[in-house]
């Protein structure tokens, strides 16, 4: 018989996942969720994002003067600006290493927690190592699912190195995790990324 590819009597933290270097489907499976990648049709806002141009120029004036060689930095010069804007928009509610514990393998911290009414959003933030790190964020997702009541039928989550973004959806009845194989660039492509996060935090 196989063993199971985590040991019961072992506690993890997200961060742990990143670590591990599990295949994902097979990790996905253990936990009783389904996982596939796709061209994902994400919703995009249609309202006029007026300050848009405004951010483009702050990042791209202050990239030849920032070191982006490590995750706070990107965190800090990259990923909260964008998320900050999106706050502009909507009113939504940033949550910064926003602690969750489902059980002992479905626990730690989540980088960015954004949340308006039934619609969330996290953000894993990661230096390197994109698709180790939506490995983890996958597993956020699962403990999300897990976490929240079933309100929303959709969950939302982000991977970014600041300057690639690239998506994941849960998909809660089916029980399934989409990686979207689309990357999204900051700052070439906020006008695409920007519509994104409004529209999956919006009413």
């Amino acid at each position: 018989m196989r063993p199971p590819i985590l040991p019961d009597d072992v506690s993890y933290t997200f961060a742990d996942y990143f670590r591990l270097r599990i295949d994902i489907e097979e990790l996905l499976i253990h936990f009783g969720y389904a996982y596939q990648v796709a061209n994902y049709c994400l919703p995009r806002s249609t309202r006029l994002l007026e300050r848009l141009p405004d951010l483009r120029n702050r990042i791209e004036e202050s990239l030849p003067y920032v070191s982006l060689n490590n995750e706070l930095a990107r965190r800090e010069f990259l990923i909260a600006p964008v998320l900050l804007e999106v706050v502009h928009y909507i009113q939504a509610k940033i949550r910064t290493e926003f602690p969750i514990s489902v059980s002992a393998q479905l626990k730690g911290t989540v980088d960015y927690y954004v949340q308006q009414a039934n619609n969330l959003l996290i953000v894993e933030a990661k230096n390197a190592d994109l698709q180790q790190g939506f490995v983890q964020l996958a597993v956020e997702l699962v403990a999300f699912d897990q976490w929240l009541t079933p309100d929303a039928p959709l969950l939302y989550g982000a991977v970014s190195m600041g300057n690639i973004w690239q998506f994941g959806i849960l998909d809660r009845m089916a029980k399934q995790i989409t990686q979207d194989f689309n990357l999204f660039r900051v700052p070439a492509d906020l006008d695409d990324l920007m519509p994104i996060l409004v529209a999956i935090l919006a009413d």
